[in-house]
């Protein structure tokens, strides 16, 4: 028995013996990885910070396309494929559409949290620090639950790793060279095509046993379909933005904040609703591409697009109070200061 084997079902025994006291938290872990963890980045892009926000949202992005493309070429079988004695807690099964190597959750985790502690860490080191350990504890969470062996999810933090490396260079070059900003776009826009081709109409593994098909790959690359348009879809939002939009967000304002906090909760329907009505009307492969198509470009593009709308009015109301204010204030020591003047020297002492 191999050894990754060995240490699952010795978790198995874990859970089994504290009757899956700690399961409900491993899945809760696990699922928001893949749900709504997004929504943080994208309220900083928002809200807080466009350039940190940006480029936590470009280490997620190029994690999971990279991601998708690797675990398509590996092909590896699930734990409880290799071995039925490894039974998956809970509902964690149900999360577990792809193929095994590398974890989907850690490379969706890792470049999120990893990104965030790198633009905290000049900030708040302990927040940093508390961000380092979600990215570890999501990670053994797949173990946990027993839908991955330890080299998936050590695959997936070097991945995560490498991905929050390279986009930080990438960055910090650009700040330099920003009139190279397009090459990239255009660079990653190819890669996503070709990873959709390779995808597509590489050759699959067909393993069966009993006469059934053990693992079908056109299920497998439904993810793959989703994760590798993050690489088309995003450079199309951020040309957009950056040749037309224009937003800023530095600093927290009341307002903004408030507007972005309304935009998360269509960004919430989305994630939670839209997929499966696009793969009923699209096919799952396009179901996929499509859905991660509509929320890159409403979050990169779109709704920046209100926030500058409705902002502007209000800091041009506000300005317009600031002036009139200005304005009065003008009148009145003018006025004062005729008051002044006309008086009689005799007031005047």
């Amino acid at each position: 028995m191999s050894i990754d084997i060995e240490y699952l079902l010795l978790l198995q025994r874990f859970r089994e013996n504290i009757h899956d006291g700690l399961t409900p938290f491993m899945e809760w872990i696990s699922l928001f990885a893949v749900t709504y963890l997004i929504m943080i980045p994208v309220f900083v892009y928002w809200a807080i910070d466009k350039e940190k926000g940006l480029y936590t949202l470009v280490s997620y992005y190029l994690c999971c396309g990279v991601n998708a493309m690797v675990k398509l070429t590996a092909c590896v079988n699930r734990p409880w494929i290799k071995d039925q004695r490894v039974i998956p807690a809970g509902d964690a099964i149900t999360t577990a559409t792809g193929y095994s190597f590398p974890s989907g959750h850690t490379t969706t985790a890792g470049p999120i949290y990893g990104a965030l502690a790198v633009a905290s860490w000049s900030w708040k080191k302990i927040i940093s620090i508390f961000l380092i350990l979600l990215i570890l504890i999501t990670g053994f969470s797949r173990n946990y639950l027993g839908v991955h062996t330890p080299q998936d999810v050590l695959m997936g933090l070097f991945e995560a790793f490498l991905a929050v490396y390279l986009a930080k260079k990438l960055f910090t070059y650009l700040k330099k060279h920003p009139e190279k900003e397009n090459i990239f776009l255009i660079i990653s826009f190819v890669i996503g095509w070709l990873g959709i081709a390779y995808i597509t109409f590489k050759p699959y593994p067909m393993d069966y046993k009993n006469g059934k098909l053990l693992v079908d790959p056109q299920k497998m690359m439904n993810d793959g379909y989703g994760d590798t348009c993050l690489l088309i879809v995003y450079p199309i939002a951020r040309y957009i933005e950056k040749k037309w939009i224009k937003f800023k967000s530095t600093g927290i304002k009341n307002f903004r904040v408030l507007i972005s906090l309304i935009g998360l909760i269509p960004l919430f329907m989305m994630i939670r609703w839209m997929k499966a009505p696009l793969d009923k009307l699209m096919g799952s492969h396009w179901g996929h591409f499509c859905y991660s198509f509509i929320v890159v470009l409403y979050c990169v593009a779109l709704y920046p697009l209100i926030i500058k709308l409705t902002t502007s009015k209000n800091n041009t109301s506000s300005d317009t109070k600031m002036t009139n204010c200005e304005e009065n204030i003008t009148v009145t020591s003018i006025q004062d200061s005729v008051a002044l003047t006309i008086k009689s020297p005799q007031e005047i002492v």
